[in-house]
């Protein structure tokens, strides 16, 4: 069902702020000596008020990337203030050395309705079916989920 109430929703279904990043390392001897650094960066993200959830990506053959949901924009904004964040930040970027040839971060900010079932549905553990899609830009209304 549409809802705004996810307080029954997993963590990661309660975040509204998202964090998408990655960054195209030189090759495996920089992936190496990346190890203990993203180490206490995880270590420390968990342990941040507002840290929901993250994973991590890969992309042939040197690209590694994250994507991590805080409870809002403020949370993850704290995160990037972070000590093991702006330490890899800055040594990601250079000092003078090779060890990244790119990368990129997104911030995403959830929408104020989604859709609930069960035993994540803050009203009732129906698994109910809502009666219509989500609209598009350009539309009133979406179409109905089941037509005759």
């Amino acid at each position: 069902m549409r809802t705004e109430d996810f307080t029954h929703a997993p963590p990661m279904g309660r975040a509204t702020s998202m964090f998408v990043g990655g960054t195209r390392y030189t090759g495996p001897v920089a992936l190496l000596r990346l190890l203990p650094r993203w180490i206490r960066l995880v270590r420390q993200l968990k342990r941040m008020r507002g840290y929901r959830w993250h994973t991590v990506y890969w992309t042939f053959p040197f690209t590694l990337g994250t994507i991590a949901l805080f409870d809002d924009r403020d949370a993850l904004l704290r995160f990037a203030r972070a000590s093991a964040h702006r330490d890899l930040m800055c040594w990601v970027s250079g000092n003078g050395t090779r060890i990244a040839t790119g990368g990129f971060i997104r911030f995403f900010d959830a929408g104020p309705h989604g859709y609930t079932n069960g035993v994540w549905r803050a009203e009732d553990d129906s698994m109910a079916h809502t009666e219509r899609f989500g609209p598009l830009s350009r539309e009133h209304e979406g179409p109905a989920v089941h037509r005759s």
